[in-house]
């Protein structure tokens, strides 16, 4: 029997390991460590995937593959100048996070490093109101040029200093919640089928690469064959200054947000309410028109094609240091899948 799992500790390692997008090692590595305990096998694939397999023990069962990335945004060293670095992005981030912002750079040691930031006193007029482009910040790691070239190379990936932590009672803040909160997720769901009878075998991904590209994703679904998958991804959170908060983001407590539109199979997306609906879960629908923005828009369309569904897990300030999620919301999204899972080929017929 399994230890039970303190899913808060787990979230806090997972955000404190580094892994930019083609650099999951690290982070690869916990995921595995913590997933292991609550499936039969665990594997790292050629594209750096991580995954498991909870299976039913029946021969030939169907395959349903829950999907949430570890990678996460970062930088890359471009060059060297006086000592400092310049950089360039790795995935979407946001230039006005960056001035002033504390950072790891992912050398050999690791070493910490402040972004460049002019002060206000040195500033013309009107130049604080404006974002500074990238190529105008440098990262100080504190050495000289020759030591910064000998012990900083090009092409030295960066990412936020820093993991989680408790915002008030029920809010958690962080780096890389997009999409290790949902990796988390995943981790709650396998604990809760880990001694559930099943009738379809239960694939985890942790997935690399998304940020960029949705590589991991698609290689990863390519290569397992699923008969069934669901994207567990991160979606806005509803704030203030939001012009259109209705349609535009989701609130936080108010449960996970289920993907509707033409690219998700429409009975998977019916399923993931009815069991909310069943379990007295909350839920919100985001509707999905065109490209989701997820691992799910790749994934469908492996070999001939997978029946796909989105559950999202709102989150504020994406793509920040200080992305905010709603513990319940994290629980809910975990308890939610692990009841789309079970009965799945029963229930699901010949679909």
């Amino acid at each position: 029997m399994s230890a039970a799992l303190d899913i808060w500790n787990a979230l806090e390692r997972l955000t404190a390991a580094a892994g930019p997008s083609g650099f999951e090692g690290p982070v690869a590595q916990v995921a595995r460590e913590l997933l292991s305990p609550y499936v039969d096998e665990t594997w790292l694939d050629r594209m750096g995937n991580l995954v498991g397999v909870r299976r039913c023990g029946r021969e030939g069962a169907k395959k349903l593959l829950l999907d949430a990335h570890l990678d996460e945004i970062g930088l890359m060293v471009t060059g060297h100048e006086d000592g400092f670095l310049r950089f360039t992005a790795v995935g979407g981030v946001d230039p006005r996070m960056l001035p002033d912002r504390e950072v790891t750079v992912l050398a050999d040691p690791p070493l910490f490093g402040v972004i460049t930031c002019q002060p206000p006193h040195l500033q013309s007029r009107g130049e604080g109101e404006k974002a500074v482009a990238m190529d105008k910040l440098y990262i100080d790691v504190g050495l000289t040029q020759a030591q910064a070239e000998a012990r900083v190379p090009v092409g030295t990936p960066a990412v936020y200093r820093g993991g989680c932590f408790p915002l008030g009672e029920k809010r958690l803040c962080g780096k890389s919640l997009d999409d290790r909160s949902c990796f988390a997720a995943l981790l709650l769901c396998a604990e809760q089928l880990r001694e559930a009878a099943l009738d379809v075998d239960v694939y985890f991904l942790g997935s690399t690469r998304e940020e960029v590209s949705g590589a991991g994703a698609r290689c990863g679904a390519f290569a397992l064959e699923p008969d069934f998958c669901v994207a567990v991804d991160v979606t806005h959170g509803r704030t203030p200054d939001l012009r259109n908060p209705e349609d535009r983001a989701f609130a936080l407590g108010g449960g996970p947000a289920i993907g509707v539109g033409p690219n998700m199979t429409g009975w998977m997306t019916k399923r993931l309410r009815d069991k909310a609906e069943a379990l007295g879960l909350p839920y919100q629908l985001e509707v999905m028109a065109g490209d989701t923005g997820t691992n799910a828009w790749g994934m469908q369309i492996s070999r001939e094609g997978i029946a796909t569904a989105i559950l999202s897990l709102p989150l504020r300030y994406m793509h920040t240091p200080v992305e905010v999620l709603d513990r319940e919301d994290l629980e809910r999204v975990g308890r939610l899948l692990a009841a789309f899972a079970q009965d799945l080929e029963k229930e699901a017929g010949g679909c």
